[in-house]
């Protein structure tokens, strides 16, 4: 099942059909670490909703107060991109020990107002020539370190400026509208499987101009042992997101436009669609 934020209140979605949730606050439900439990219990009690469009709803992205991680260099072609954008910086091996490391790569991404949603714009730093985005799973944790769903994330990024320093992460990755999450959560005890695909897709001016995929069997990291890492000296009273880094990297000739459209899409999450401002 989906669960989805809307202007208006909150909606679950289980094969196909729609069922409005009443008096229920988004922080409250996504901080249940029995939220697959809670929400089937909830469904019995409810009629779907007749005549409902998703596409019309007024869709929010699905963030409350949760703060928004990030984990890098967990695919390798992360770690050879990010080895070939930073070589000039003297950084050609410090992606390489990142990625073979027992520890992993964990940076804060955004707090709330910087998250868009499906069909909301995402941002180009205006001191970047060099952006891209970076289609990644995201995970859904409890404040207790459960992870009780997953949404897509995209995890806007800052090629030139993380190359030219890797001190300069935080700058690269974390800015107004930076990272976008949606457009529901599937919610689910069960992992999704390695075959899963993350697809990214971006149009400009109506025409495809970049299109690749991955799996999540191509992650060297597991979500459990990234959530490990973050929860071992960090509390996140309302749950947070985590996003589990990328395998899908433009090249190094590509750089996003004002006006692209970009689209990743999960199975059987859905598809994050945004324009970039």
């Amino acid at each position: 099942m989906k669960l989805f934020k809307l202007r208006l209140g909150i909606v679950l979605e289980q094969e196909g059909a729609y069922y409005d949730l009443p008096d229920l606050a988004w922080n409250t439900l996504l901080n249940r670490d029995d939220l697959l439990g809670f929400l089937s219990g909830e469904l019995q009690k409810l009629d779907p909703l007749v005549g409902f469009s998703l596409s019309e709803a007024g869709l929010l992205p699905p963030i409350g107060n949760q703060e928004v991680w990030g984990a890098g260099v967990t695919y390798y072609r992360s770690r050879t991109a990010r080895m070939e954008e930073s070589r000039n910086a003297g950084g050609g091996d410090f992606y390489d020990r990142v990625y073979q490391a027992e520890r992993p790569e964990l940076f804060f991404k955004a707090n709330p107002h910087r998250v868009a949603g499906h069909g909301q714009e995402v941002r180009i730093r205006r001191d970047s020539q060099w952006s891209v985005p970076e289609p990644e799973l995201a995970l859904v944790i409890t404040s207790s370190g459960k992870i009780v769903g997953y949404t897509i994330g995209n995890d806007m990024s800052a090629r030139d400026i993380e190359g030219e320093n890797p001190l300069y992460l935080p700058q690269a990755k974390t800015y107004d509208s930076c990272c976008a999450l949606g457009p529901g959560i599937l919610v689910t005890d069960d992992p999704l499987p390695g075959s899963t695909e993350i697809k990214l897709a971006i149009a400009r001016e109506g025409k495809p101009v970049f299109s690749d995929k991955t799996t999540c069997g191509q992650m060297k990291r597991s979500p459990q042992s990234l959530v490990e890492y973050l929860f071992s000296e960090c509390s996140f009273p309302d749950g947070c997101f985590l996003l589990t880094g990328t395998g899908v990297i433009p090249p190094d000739s590509f750089s996003l436009r004002s006006g692209d459209e970009i689209s990743i899409s999960i199975e059987p999450i859905g598809t994050l669609t945004n324009r970039v401002r």
